[in-house]
Order: structure tokens, then sequence, then C-alpha cells
């Protein structure tokens, strides 16, 4: 079986294992966010993965680049939905901290890629 590029990127095996974090902290939201906050979370957990996949995929650095400030979007955008979710008493304190120390992680390693992305061309 192939290994991809991406797969060997911490930052990739990163964001993953935070995706099923964040699917198993979810899952004891109000049934009433289903389609709300917990589908939010979900997809932004999931995007941020899914562009660092992608991006690697591209021919161009800049291109690359494009896709590593997407995932660091969609990980503020996590974040965001983290810290409300701790507001609102979904999260417990350990679980939403743990996430945030988790996005801080994601955060520094997208923002080493990218640079390493800018600096090439």
């Amino acid at each position: 079986m192939k290994i991809f590029g991406f797969e060997k990127l911490k930052v990739w095996q990163k964001s993953r294992e935070t995706s099923l974090k964040i699917y198993k902290a979810t899952l004891s939201f109000p049934s009433e966010e289903r389609f709300g906050l917990t589908s939010q979370m979900r997809r932004a957990a999931i995007s941020i993965s899914s562009n660092i996949a992608e991006g690697t995929g591209r021919h161009s650095q800049k291109d690359r680049a494009r896709f590593t400030e997407i995932a660091y979007g969609s990980a503020l955008e996590l974040l965001n939905q983290c810290i409300l979710s701790r507001d609102l008493q979904f999260l417990e304190k350990d679980v939403y901290l743990e996430l945030r120390k988790d996005l801080s992680e994601i955060t520094a390693m997208l923002d080493g890629l990218y640079k390493s992305q800018i600096l090439v061309e």
C-alpha cells in the first residue's frame, strides 16, 4: 500500500488525532446542536487535515501554501468553536484545555509549514 507524503507530516497526524477527539467530545453535545455547533466543529476539524492533504497534491509551492493557510484558518475557526462550547458548558474544562493545547500545536506546525513553502520560491 502506498503511503502518501501528507501521511508522513506530523501536522497532518496531529490534526487527524484532534478530529477524532472532536468527534468524541461532540457526542455529548445537546441533540439540538446536531446540525449546529456539532456539525460545524466536526467540519472545521476535518477541514484542517483535508486541506493539508489536498495541498500536498498541488504542483506549485504557492498553491501548497494557500491550502496551508486554509488549514490554519480552519484551526482558528475550530478554536473559536471550542471556546464557545466551553462557554455554553458543552465541553468539560479538561477536554477544552486539551483541545486548545492540540490546536496551539497544530497552528504552530502549520505556521512552520507555511513559512517553508513560501521561502522555497
